[in-house]
């Protein structure tokens, strides 16, 4: 059932905790950030969390104003009448939780084996990324645990977004732990290729840039 505790504190920390505070609810909004899901996929991504304790969130959620349930797009409602996605106040948790992933990446590693998703990835992908202003830019299509998105480099920036492009100078295939590990080190991609872990199609060096743009940024950290 959903919760109804409260700190009982009028400071807007301890408030702001009374709606958000509860276990998985900030990663649920987390998986929201970059699209609307369905519940099963929030489950998909979630892989520690019960259903029932899913529902229960997001509920919460629903009615304290940071998520709300829209009909699914019409391409896809036969496999989900209905989403989720964040409402303008529940956007606007998003550099509260950039900020604290920031911060979470000093403290220490769970055990194995611990979950990624692709919305994690992608988050830090986006934001981590440096490519070189003076570079072409670049549209590549990632498939991500079978679903697929429009990730573009220009003057400097990434930008990702769910789908799939109109173009794409390279389709790159893989899975979330496989993109982290090739952002930390692109050199590990002759590996990853020949063990079917990843694969891309189209132009190469496309794909080398989007992922030496994060390496240059994190060796400087």
């Amino acid at each position: 059932m959903p919760t109804s505790r409260s700190y009982r504190d009028s400071c807007g920390i301890a408030r702001a905790l009374d709606v958000i505070g509860e276990r998985w609810a900030m990663l649920v909004v987390r998986e929201l950030l970059l699209t609307p899901q369905r519940f099963s996929e929030l489950r998909h991504s979630l892989p520690n969390v019960s259903s029932n304790v899913l529902a229960d969130r997001l509920r919460e959620l629903e009615n304290n104003g940071v998520v709300r349930r829209t009909p699914a797009p019409a391409q896809t409602q036969a496999q989900g009448s209905q989403v989720y996605e964040l409402t303008e106040r529940g956007r606007q948790l998003e550099p509260i939780l950039l900020a604290l992933g920031e911060w979470g990446v000093e403290a220490p590693e769970p055990p194995a084996p611990a979950a990624l998703s692709a919305t994690s990835v992608l988050i830090f992908l986006q934001g981590a990324a440096r490519p070189d202003p003076a570079a072409p830019a670049a549209t590549c299509r990632l498939e991500l645990d079978g679903r697929v998105w429009t990730v573009r480099s220009e003057s400097g920036r990434v930008q990702v977004a769910a789908g799939e492009p109109t173009t794409a100078d390279a389709s790159l295939r893989t899975d979330p732990k496989t993109l982290s590990s090739l952002l930390v080190d692109p050199s590990s991609f002759a590996a990853a290729s020949a063990d079917g872990r990843a694969a891309v199609v189209g132009d190469r060096s496309a794909v080398d840039r989007l992922l030496r743009s994060v390496t240059s940024t994190t060796a400087h950290n």
